[in-house]
């Protein structure tokens, strides 16, 4: 009897926490993903930065030379640049457009799940499934030039003008704004329907109750959805590298692809200096963002 005595009082001791309110149980359930997290991301990140202040592989210190060397780098900049306007067309145009679709299939009373699993089809697609149906559409034998043809038109290789760019934002949209909406929607399901019949009753339409009720009920979700769409543009990369390679057109060469090319030229010093000015950038944009929202 002691001992089933002792054993409940264990566990209690572990399901709640102590007098201190410092709960020992909640610690040891991150722990694994505490530990994993620090072996295979921060310490090596401590490492990258330790090794972008060095020259090469070698122990020689070069303090900000490194830095200097990469924000002088034309490449750089350039990769940047598309990067930074990759980020502010696509994440704006990917919540709107994402939010519209999630209060539309709201509205659905019939068809929703099925609208619902064929917004995600296009995460479920390969990247390299992506790529051969952009060459079906937009390789200068493909498709839309096949119909430019057709009317008397001429013959444009897509992906080696600025318009590669725009087909670049336009799939990434298109295989994320699934993923999105499902997000959106399971935010909408928090709101209270009370709170659109009281706006009901007090006259206001779909147009107010969009702008007075669905809004401020999703404020507290904006900052998740909008860190998540903003990672996963970082994974565009895949589709720009199979379709222009290496050295894609200069209005799609992203920092993924200068960082692909350093890493391939074992540019070391280049690549650490690269990647903390990378990271301190997005740390801002997330500060930033969470600023915007009013997130606490």
């Amino acid at each position: 009897m002691n001992r089933l005595f002792l054993k409940l009082k264990k566990e209690r001791d572990c399901t709640f926490p102590n007098k201190n309110g410092s709960g020992f149980c909640a610690f040891l359930f991150i722990a694994p993903s505490l530990i994993g997290v620090s072996i295979f991301v921060m310490i090596p990140f401590a490492d990258v930065v330790r090794r972008s202040f060095y020259r090469g592989m070698g122990g020689e210190f070069s303090g900000l030379k490194n830095y200097i060397s990469v924000l002088q780098n034309e490449a750089f900049r350039l990769a940047v640049l598309n990067t930074l306007r990759f980020v502010a067309v696509c994440i704006p145009v990917l919540m709107l457009l994402s939010l519209m679709l999630s209060v539309l299939l709201n509205l659905c009373r019939y068809g929703a799940e099925f609208f619902k699993t064929t917004m995600l089809i296009p995460m479920a697609l390969p990247a390299a499934s992506v790529v051969l149906l952009w060459k079906a559409v937009f390789h200068k034998n493909g498709l839309m030039n096949s119909l430019l043809l057709a009317v008397g038109g001429e013959a444009v290789d897509f992906m080696n003008t600025e318009m590669a760019f725009y087909i670049l934002v336009v799939s990434y949209i298109w295989k994320n704004a699934g993923y999105d909406m499902v997000l959106w929607t399971a935010s909408l399901s928090n709101i209270s329907p009370s709170l659109y019949e009281a706006a009901a009753i007090d006259g206001a339409g779909f147009i107010r109750q969009f702008f007075l009720v669905t809004l401020p009920g999703l404020k507290q979700d904006f900052f998740i959805i909008g860190i998540l769409s903003l990672i996963n543009s970082f994974k565009v990369f895949r589709e720009a590298y199979l379709v222009g390679g290496s050295y894609p057109h200069t209005s799609m060469y992203m920092l993924q692809h200068l960082f692909n090319n350093w890493f391939a030229s074992l540019d070391i010093e280049k690549l650490c200096a690269g990647s903390v000015m990378t990271a301190a950038v997005i740390f801002v944009l997330v500060l930033m963002l969470k600023r915007v929202l009013g997130e606490e």
